[in-house]
């Protein structure tokens, strides 16, 4: 049975009333409080300080402070008035059992309520904070788009600026061949029109040589010697990397006079430069140009894999990593370095994406084209570290 305390004070004013409540060396956070309009109770085990107050007060409003081993309560009264006493004098046992439930009644109805509005106030927050998420990402994809709308346009007036000008160089030129062409027809039939004067005005004249016959000039070239021994030789696959290298040159070529802004060559140059200066958007872009104009490049798709690594756009460095490998065949020497690359970023995008065992297949296809790289055999390591055992075997 908890030990009535009597160890306390009070004052007053019109317009609040004071409670001072010594605590007799109990930690503060063990106290229960218990605050109703008209009942007011404080239980620190095993004591026990209930008051069933003279005049109602404002709990809502009320206070509680701890310091110095004594609790300080400050209650605002109802009525703006002194009171002769705290507590009322009524020592009804049923009329305090009344009150007491009445203010448990109370106490757990401010406590529901709290919890709701509380509940009600954390759900708005997550409301708040969820709808200013969702307007960010839509303010990013919003920029994101006004950008790729600016690099289209841009993109669209340089290609038809480029357009134009090799419209009009073409025309040109070839207002210039059929200007050659008259001058040529006008120069002969001046040309047969003196010799007919010439023969009809001398009979004896020296007749014109006769017109010399055509003939074709056999050229060559030495052929193609590889050094690799003939059980070990890829002369055929050499032959046909070669093959495919001159076709894919020659699907971009441009006149060597007119080499433009928008050659395959010069757009990978530039995207590499910018992939350098850290633009990575920027080279993505030169990259996307240069695939237009020339798509059998297998370079220009694993650098613009490369970009997407740095851009975080997983599955697109997946998709240009396999493109590029799949043009840089047959596997030959002279692809080495470059199946080896392709293989690196189509890897380290696989283990980006969690799919470590994918991952480690295009490390260990890397680590066949060049097994002494120790840098690469680190990578592999770690990547089979992070799977399980079960999966490995």
């Amino acid at each position: 049975m908890p030990l009535t305390v009597t160890d306390y004070s009070w004052k007053q004013t019109e317009a609040a009333v004071y409670i001072n409540i010594h605590l007799k060396g109990v930690r503060f956070d063990r106290v229960d409080i218990l605050s109703t309009d008209e009942y007011f109770k404080v239980h620190f085990p095993p004591y026990l300080f209930e008051a069933f107050l003279f005049q109602p007060v404002d709990d809502v409003r009320g206070t509680a402070k701890f310091e110095n081993g004594v609790a300080l309560f400050k209650f605002p009264k109802r009525s703006s008035q002194m009171w002769e006493s705290l507590m009322i004098t009524t020592y009804d046992k049923e009329k305090q059992r009344e009150v007491r439930e009445s203010a448990l009644v109370k106490y757990r109805e401010k406590l529901s309520s709290q919890s709701t509005s509380k509940t009600s106030k954390e759900r708005a927050e997550r409301k708040y904070a969820l709808e200013t998420m969702m307007k960010l990402e839509q303010e990013g994809r919003d920029a994101i788009q006004k950008v790729k709308e600016t690099e289209r346009e841009k993109t669209t007036v340089e290609l038809e600026a480029w357009r134009r000008g090799r419209l009009g160089k073409g025309a040109a030129e070839e207002e210039e061949v059929q200007s050659q062409r008259d001058d040529l027809s006008n120069s002969g039939r001046s040309a047969a029109g003196r010799v007919e004067r010439r023969h009809a005005g001398n009979s004896d004249a020296e007749k014109l040589p006769a017109q010399r016959h055509f003939g074709n000039i056999q050229v060559k070239f030495t052929p193609r010697v590889f050094p690799t021994p003939l059980r070990e030789s890829r002369a055929v696959e050499e032959e046909e990397w070669s093959r495919k290298q001159a076709e894919a040159r020659r699907a971009g070529s441009t006149d060597a006079d007119e080499l433009e802004e928008h050659d395959a060559d010069w757009l990978k140059d530039k995207g590499d430069k910018c992939f350098v200066a850290g633009d990575f958007l920027g080279a993505a872009n030169a990259y996307d140009l240069a695939i237009g104009l020339n798509g059998r490049i297998p370079a220009l798709y694993s650098n613009r894999a490369a970009c997407h690594l740095k851009r975080r756009n997983l599955h697109k460095a997946v998709q240009d990593a396999s493109q590029a490998l799949d043009l840089l065949t047959p596997p030959v020497a002279a692809n080495a370095a470059a199946r080896t690359r392709a293989h690196v970023r189509r890897g380290s995008a696989f283990c980006e994406l969690q799919l470590y065992a994918e991952g480690l297949q295009d490390y260990q296809a890397a680590l066949e084209i060049d097994p002494h790289n120790e840098v690469l055999q680190a990578d592999a390591q770690r990547i089979r570290d992070r799977i399980p055992a079960a999966q490995l075997s």
